[in-house]
């Protein structure tokens, strides 16, 4: 199954004022907690220094992904 999760990400920017971004993955897990699970360990196992919540995961509806 493949799930829609929604990271913000609280950088930084140049001239020091905090901003947010949110990103969207699609990720093959096989629940929402999961996808959840493998999102917070990519962010984590990258070391990434800036600040991260998973906002939202949800079922889409995409059966398979082809190559």
């Amino acid at each position: 199954m493949y799930f829609q999760a929604v990271v913000e990400i609280v950088d930084m920017n140049d001239k020091g004022k905090q901003t947010k971004t949110r990103e969207n993955y699609l990720v093959d897990a096989v629940s929402v907690t999961d996808a959840e699970v493998k999102v917070t360990k990519l962010f984590e196992d990258e070391g990434m220094s800036t600040d991260f919540q998973v906002k939202s995961v949800k079922e889409t509806k995409i059966l398979q992904v082809i190559e």
